[in-house]
């Protein structure tokens, strides 16, 4: 009896300790929240100099369509695509008899005219030198010899005018090349006709200049103030990997696109030696100096989303969005432009989970 007793107080007491040590569980006080904390930088006017690389294509020195200027047809083609021609080289002969005739005519009526002039001029001395005997002849028949004299003289130089005009038409059967190049397109052959004026009509040959080449780059509006005439730059070819070419920008467009606001830079290529096609792409790398105007912060600084790139100031701990604009990069810097101040405080490693008007700390 006495030993149920003690069994049942000793119970009794391990009761109540758990029933304690539940009540002090459930008051425990949770664990206060992390606290985020954000660090600022002062800004300071610095700018980052480097390189960048842009994709570029080359293109012919020296290109040209060749259309027909008057009709006729094909007669004779020399040359085909891959062709290499010399200035002056007869690429296309035409036919057409009517514009032969149309010469004929002329100069016939040419002919004509100058023997007319010839006549009334031989007349007109004769007539001039027997008029210095007094009475002999009328000054009347001197001034109209004199006046049909001049007449057909502008008759035969009229004549002439239109003898050569039909000349140089018949000269436009004869196509040759304006500068040395190479055919790389020829869409014609003997038999054809061909003529102006056709709609969609294709060149009867293209002809290129592939001893030297243009290498155009487009430089995005942000950087155009950075490059200038004569800068040097590097280059790889992709179709001919592990070989480096260096060059010199050679000519700017001096303005902007508007469709993709960059502005045309060229540097010429020797291709002598045809190492270099036209259509080739290439990764240009360009030499950038910095903007003056420019701050300099991390990466991390800068937020971007679908509608907007910013930075956070701590203006007296609240924050306050800033939108930027990015300009050169290095490493884990980038300069950044916008409506910013010397000493201003700006969060290093920003997020758009910080609201504007949030307390920093």
């Amino acid at each position: 009896m006495r030993n149920q007793i003690q069994l049942i107080a000793v119970s009794g007491i391990i009761i109540m300790l758990a029933s304690c040590g539940n009540k002090d569980a459930d008051t425990k006080i949770p664990d206060s929240p992390a606290v985020i904390k954000y660090n600022t930088m002062g800004l300071q006017a610095r700018q980052i100099s480097g390189n960048m690389q842009l994709p570029g294509v080359m293109q012919p020195f020296q290109f040209v369509q060749l259309y027909p200027k008057i009709s006729g047809f094909i007669k004779n083609v020399p040359v085909d695509r891959g062709s290499v021609v010399k200035k002056g080289q007869l690429l296309v002969a035409l036919e057409a008899p009517e514009i032969e005739q149309q010469v004929a005519a002329a100069k016939l009526k040419y002919t004509e005219a100058s023997s007319s002039y010839i006549t009334s001029k031989d007349r007109y001395r004769r007539l001039l030198e027997t008029s210095k005997t007094p009475g002999t002849i009328s000054p009347f028949d001197l001034q109209a010899a004199q006046s049909k004299m001049q007449g057909d003289s502008a008759t035969a130089q009229g004549e002439y005018a239109g003898y050569k005009a039909q000349e140089t038409m018949r000269s436009y059967l004869t196509i040759t090349a304006p500068f040395d190049g190479v055919i790389t397109e020829r869409n014609v052959h003997p038999g054809a006709l061909a003529g102006p004026g056709a709609e969609n009509a294709k060149p009867m040959l293209v002809l290129q200049q592939l001893s030297k080449l243009r290498l155009v780059v487009s430089v995005p509006e942000q950087y155009v103030v950075q490059v200038k005439d004569g800068d040097k730059v590097h280059y790889k070819i992709n179709a001919l990997p592990g070989q480096d070419f260096t060059g010199t920008i050679s000519r700017s467009s001096q303005s902007l696109s508007n469709n993709f606001r960059s502005e045309t830079i060229e540097i010429d290529v020797n291709n002598a030696a045809n190492t270099f096609k036209p259509g080739m792409y290439a990764e240009v790398v360009l030499p950038t100096s910095g903007a003056a105007n420019a701050f300099v912060v991390p990466r991390s600084a800068v937020v971007t989303t679908t509608e907007r790139k910013y930075v956070i100031v701590s203006d007296n701990d609240i924050a306050k969005w800033q939108d930027i604009t990015e300009g050169n990069q290095a490493n884990d810097s980038t300069e950044i432009f916008g409506n910013l101040h010397i000493g201003d405080q700006v969060v290093t490693n920003a997020s758009y989970q910080i609201k504007e008007g949030a307390q920093i700390k």
